[in-house]
């Protein structure tokens, strides 16, 4: 399957199944935190990047194969921000009339100022938006957006949105390490969330290859500071190493190199996917997967992530940061 992935341990959705509507990376921000490295180039433009069938087609194909125990929630992301696919509010509505389980998106919620985006959204059972800064000069260091989206803009799309949804809309604040994570910065983030007013707030960190090297999360000192300020609507979201279902037909490498464009994958856990199969077998696999040519090995964290080889991550430090 090419446009869905998974099911992968999701911190917040559980057993989740991916579904990926545009190619990588295709996105209007270029946050220095991404798993998916730099966005090079950047881009607003809504279209149909991959065909509505040929989705639509890999979702009913995972749903008839994969045990409905193993899949806790239908989520639209991947490889940048799903709502540049323009074909996204249909999508949602084909899934949903196909399965009883709850469909998510994780988005920037960089497009939610756009009626017709919100519309698209309105039918999904949670919506996760980012919202990493209160001010618009710490929305331009943390989330590097496209020019077209001002921070004022963002933030009203982001209020408009929780006035005509009624799902459940949690925003995710991802605490970078003397970004984000002092009192002032956490204060400035607390007004928005009082005008926004959702119904959780999700205290997320980097835990996965971040697209800047220098990007550390925040300490045990800074999360008990956001939540001290976010206050009762906050929860701190631990991370979630389960193991990933390989639904594969017996092609783990091109499952493998299925979620790992997607959602890379450290070492450990790589290991641990495959720890169900002869050593022989494993040792194959990972073989023919470091010889494919569509992952790399990047260190982050002293840790060894495997991702996708086109993703864009420096070793050092740019000016443009």
């Amino acid at each position: 399957m090419q446009y869905v992935f998974g099911p992968v341990p999701s911190r917040r959705l559980g057993r989740s199944l991916g579904i990926d509507t545009i190619p990588l990376k295709t996105c209007n921000w270029n946050c220095v935190y991404c798993q998916l490295g730099r966005s090079r180039p950047m881009t607003n433009q809504r279209k149909d990047y991959i065909p509505l069938s040929e989705i639509l087609s890999d979702v009913e194909r995972a749903l008839s194969t994969i045990p409905r125990k193993e899949i806790d929630w239908i989520t639209f992301v991947g490889s940048g921000e799903p709502t540049l696919h323009a074909g996204i509010g249909w999508l949602i509505r084909q899934v949903k009339r196909k399965t009883e389980i709850p469909v998510a998106v994780i988005t920037n919620g960089s497009l939610l100022f756009v009626k017709s985006v919100r519309k698209d959204l309105l039918e999904a059972d949670a919506v996760l938006p980012s919202l990493d800064a209160g001010t618009a000069a710490l929305y331009m260091r943390i989330n590097r957006p496209h020019p077209d989206i001002a921070f004022d803009r963002y933030v009203a799309g982001l209020i408009e949105f929780r006035n005509e949804y009624r799902g459940r809309y949690w925003l995710e604040v991802m605490l970078v390490q003397g970004l984000n994570d002092s009192v002032e910065a956490l204060e400035q983030i607390e007004a928005l969330v009082e005008k926004i007013n959702p119904d959780q707030v999700h205290i997320n960190l980097p835990t996965r290859p971040p697209a800047e090297k220098w990007v550390q999360p925040t300490d045990q000192e800074g999360i008990m500071r956001a939540s001290l300020i976010l206050g009762e609507v906050a929860h701190v979201i631990q991370p979630n190493e389960g193991s990933f279902v390989l639904e594969c037909g017996g092609n783990y490498v091109e499952a493998l190199i299925g979620i790992i464009t997607r959602h890379p994958m450290s070492e450990d856990q790589l290991l641990h996917s495959l720890e169900l199969l002869p050593e022989v077998k494993r040792a194959q696999i990972i073989q023919s997967l470091s010889s494919s040519k569509k992952v790399q090995i990047i260190e982050r964290y002293g840790q060894s992530f495997w991702c996708a080889s086109p993703a864009v991550f420096p070793d050092s430090r740019k000016e443009d940061n």
